[in-house]
């Protein structure tokens, strides 16, 4: 695996930080509308219908994937059943501010995860991007005012961001193994629906449980409207099956430690989108965060 950050590779890991961060004001849009796990559910079934017709080879009993299930349940776990489902719940008790500034820690636990668990080496540059991109998050979220940082309070919403950072960690280092045979790889589809088929069982569970009423959720329903049609078609083609899809190239491209450092660009990217929904010009600071995130990115990829 090469650790050289070229400007196709580059490209490609930008775009599933453009595409989540368009989930979240989606998925903040209808929040009111359909409960978070449920949410995540139907998003992983309509890509599992959308993927099915490019990838139903994966799902014969004479498939190679499936001399992997071991491995892929837990891909289906931590990437399809957990990350996505503890963001969206994450918003039922915390604000945007604290869930984007607790997941800017992603470069952090990508490189714990990889010295505790994969026998990674962490060097003092990576170190040094991981801080300079997430300054780069504070800034945006401060909105220039380092002030509005102390009025920062943790909640249960935050905890579960923690939980779904260090899920979509491991799962990124999971990506970077060589376990699968070679036609795996190279069928991307077929790689991704054996992580779906697992994925959707977990997302399905957890889902019943927010309708049992297990997750606080007092009074689950689901407002059908076109809206969240949209909204639904728009989580499953784009975050979830093209983010998917450009992630795993990148991550198998440069590993988890270098690609860890673009998901700082979520935030960066939420809040240009959110000034272009709310009407709000772009500020200075906006400007600055761009530097830092990118330096980081750089200084954590340089030989």
């Amino acid at each position: 695996m090469t650790q050289k950050l070229s400007p196709g590779t580059a490209l490609m890991l930008t775009v599933p930080p453009l595409l989540w961060a368009g989930n979240a004001i989606v998925g903040r849009l209808v929040h009111e509308l359909i409960p978070p796990l449920t949410l995540n559910f139907l998003r992983w079934l309509l890509a599992f219908v959308l993927l099915l017709p490019i990838a139903n080879q994966a799902l014969r009993a004479s498939s190679p994937l499936w001399t992997h299930w071991r491995r892929y349940a837990l891909l289906g776990l931590l990437g399809v059943g957990c990350y996505n489902s503890l963001q969206y719940l994450a918003l039922q008790t915390s604000t945007p501010i604290n869930v984007t500034l607790v997941g800017s820690s992603m470069p952090v636990f990508m490189l714990l995860v990889g010295a505790l668990f994969f026998k990674q080496t962490v060097r003092k540059r990576q170190m040094t991007g991981a801080v300079l991109s997430i300054l780069g998050v504070m800034v945006v979220l401060c909105r220039g005012d380092w002030q509005a940082l102390a009025n920062v309070h943790l909640v249960i919403g935050d905890v579960f961001v923690l939980m779904a950072t260090a899920a979509w960690s491991w799962y990124s280092w999971l990506l970077s193994g060589t376990q699968e045979p070679t036609e795996a790889r190279s069928n991307w589809a077929n790689f991704l629906m054996a992580q779906m088929v697992f994925g959707l069982f977990w997302s399905a569970a957890f889902s019943g449980a927010e309708w049992a009423g297990l997750t606080g959720i007092a009074d689950a329903h689901i407002s059908w409207s076109w809206p969240l049609v949209a909204a639904l078609v728009y989580v499953s083609v784009g975050p979830a099956v093209l983010a998917y899809r450009f992630w795993g190239l990148g991550v198998q491209n440069v590993g988890p430690n270098i690609a860890g450092f673009f998901v700082n660009l979520i935030p960066v990217f939420t809040a240009t989108l959110s000034a272009l929904v709310l009407g709000e010009m772009p500020q200075l600071y906006h400007a600055a965060a761009f530097v830092l995130i990118i330096g980081g990115i750089v200084v954590s990829s340089r030989k």
